[in-house]
């Protein structure tokens, strides 16, 4: 039986570009406890996208909140929230403010 995560690389041959594959395996990988894979492909995501997939600035900072590494849980939320409002992505963008308050703005 092929599991999902080798469903989601087969998937990504055909289309390696495609940001919501990406974000899929970035997913199974965070469940399969692999938060620096994750971590990693959110990261491009965040960066390398145009636009930006504002999806992954809040999974990131949720799994980075996780790690406990709450700066740079923080970084992408602030970074997350403005692309979010950008592109006119109101509910996102109060997703992530939430949960900046909620860790604190230090």
């Amino acid at each position: 039986m092929i599991s999902r995560l080798e469903k989601i690389l087969s998937m990504l041959e055909a289309d390696p570009r495609d940001p919501f594959l990406r974000y899929t395996l970035a997913m199974e990988y965070r469940k399969l406890q692999q938060n620096e894979k994750s971590l990693e492909l959110l990261t491009e995501l965040t960066i390398h996208e145009n636009p930006k997939y504002v999806a992954a600035f809040f999974m990131a900072a949720q799994q980075l909140v996780e790690l406990e590494r709450l700066e740079d849980a923080r970084s992408y939320l602030r970074e997350g929230i403005e692309e979010a409002r950008l592109q006119n992505n109101h509910h996102a963008a109060a997703e992530m403010s939430e949960l900046l308050a909620e860790i604190g703005k230090e």
